[in-house]
């Protein structure tokens, strides 16, 4: 991933122990954790994670039908509802 932009946040010095701790807990920087949070937070990815989750769905062979008959199968009629 290349780094280019600097955003420069402050925190209360409680909660920046408290990410301290979690960032060395881990293994990563204080910048690497905020950036997976904030991709998580916001379901920010790269182009690359979406392939690679689209790859890893194609993957699960599913059973598929045509979208009328999952939409029947999905979807409970009006009848049913009611009983």
């Amino acid at each position: 991933m290349e780094l280019s932009k600097k955003t420069t946040v402050l925190f209360p010095p409680d909660l920046h122990e408290k990410l301290t701790k979690l960032a060395l807990q881990q293994g990563v920087s204080m910048g690497e954790l905020i950036r997976n949070a904030c991709e998580q937070l916001y379901g920010i990815a790269s182009k690359d994670d979406r392939v690679s989750a689209v790859r890893e769905l194609a993957a699960l062979s599913l059973p598929v039908a045509s979208p009328r008959k999952m939409k029947l199968q999905s979807v409970p009629r009006p009848k049913e509802i009611s009983k």
